[in-house]
């Protein structure tokens, strides 16, 4: 290796805690210097020695054993760390990070880091699939953190299922594939550029049970989100409610209304370089909400609504570095109405798309489009995949960026 990465590998009580030492030992041969914290918990399984002989460091057990008067221990381990692996994480552990709760050395130290993260989750299937683990999992993931799945089979408490932790190869795989990914950032294309993506639909609550919505079903935005990561971007997904996983290593932004994604969207536009509009904003949003369910009385039910906010217009009057893109789902006159959007709302470009047609409409995992640009260029393409269409899009986002 070029230069030595540090590996930070947090151990948290579960009997899963013996595959650590093989995998401490192993990257230690691998060329990184690591340093290995143990809970309380974790060291009635496997001893801080064991570790220390393998990785020629200390251990760390202790958030009030300050080896060091000069040095604050968590947070100079904190700083000091390239990439944090916690392996084995159990539902402790993350229910702890996810709440903000620092009562370890290992909880402490992981709250003040500015390193990425990887979570190597190990317990009993049951608890695993527990909703609140899994709500907490999801809070660490919106914060970035990357998980490392765990593996089916037989488990140490005789239940069969998914819980066990990843093998030794695939935990250290997983950070050799991390710096490996690092590296091609730097000379990726959009490697320190911010790219906020929005997608999906939004909701608008009419009552406790019912609210408005439309067809989106978001693929086309997390295709875009998920292609330009891979090209070493910075990336922002502000979403409506989707069915769909997060793509690896992006932030996300969960909103159900348009009135939320549009405040949302804003809160983040100033720092970005690139911003593509995916999302289907509803036009129109109930002027009444009914606290109670709006019960059934007369053969017909008038519904007044009223105008929301216009995210792309708002966009286009802020604009001032970034290069803004939107798209136009529409069923008639697609070039006409493409490029009068592009005009009114201030764009860079438009991204049309006949949502009529089949293979290229709402929910989809194909889309014919036109892209219409600010110069007066216009590039329709054949049928895509959306993974397609969207290294498309931001091929020719980038060839403004040269501009």
């Amino acid at each position: 290796m070029m230069e030595k990465k540090k590996i930070l590998l947090a151990v948290s009580g579960g009997i899963a805690a013996y595959k650590a030492a093989p995998v401490a030992s192993k990257l230690y041969q691998s060329g990184y210097e690591v340093k290995v914290i143990l809970t309380e918990s974790a060291q009635k399984f496997i001893t801080p020695l064991t570790f220390q002989t393998l990785t020629r460091q200390a251990v760390y057990t202790d958030t009030f054993e300050e080896r060091e008067p000069s040095i604050v221990s968590h947070i100079d381990l904190a700083d000091w760390a390239d990439l944090v692996l916690i392996a084995p994480a159990t539902a402790n552990v993350i229910g702890k990070l996810a709440n903000g709760i620092a009562d370890d050395m290992l909880t402490t130290t992981l709250l003040a880091t500015k390193a990425d993260v990887l979570i190597a989750p190990a317990m009993n299937v049951n608890m695993f699939n527990h909703p609140a683990v899994k709500k907490n999992m999801e809070t660490l993931a919106v914060f970035g953190w990357r998980f490392i799945e765990p593996n089916e089979g037989l488990l140490a408490c005789g239940w069969i299922g998914k819980g066990r932790l990843a093998e030794p190869e695939e935990l250290i795989n997983a950070v050799h594939m991390y710096f490996k990914e690092k590296s091609e950032d730097q000379i990726m294309p959009l490697s320190g550029k911010k790219v906020m993506v929005t997608a999906g639909p939004t909701r608008e609550e009419l009552d406790p049970v019912r609210y408005f919505t439309n067809h989106s079903s978001g693929k086309m935005g997390y295709a875009i989100a998920s292609a330009a990561k891979k090209l070493g971007a910075e990336v922002t997904l502000v979403t409506g409610p989707t069915s769909l996983e997060i793509p690896s290593g992006v932030q996300v932004e969960r909103v159900i209304s348009a009135k939320e994604m549009f405040d949302k969207t804003i809160s983040h536009y100033r720092d970005q370089d690139i911003v593509i509009k995916c999302a289907a904003v509803a036009d129109y949003t109930p002027v009444t909400v009914h606290s109670n369910k709006f019960k059934k009385k007369n053969d017909t039910w008038t519904i007044e609504l009223k105008k929301t906010d216009d995210i792309l217009k708002a966009l286009g009057e802020r604009k001032e570095h970034q290069i803004l893109v939107g798209f136009a789902a529409e069923t008639e006159n697609l070039e006409d109405y493409t490029k009068d959007k592009l005009v009114r709302k201030n764009l860079d470009m438009v991204v049309g798309n006949d949502v009529s047609k089949e293979g290229s409409g709402f929910g989809s995992d194909t889309n014919e489009i036109i892209m219409i640009k600010k110069d007066g260029s216009i590039r329709p393409l054949p049928i895509l995949t959306k993974e397609q269409a969207a290294n498309e899009i931001l091929e020719e986002v980038m060839e403004m960026m040269k501009r």
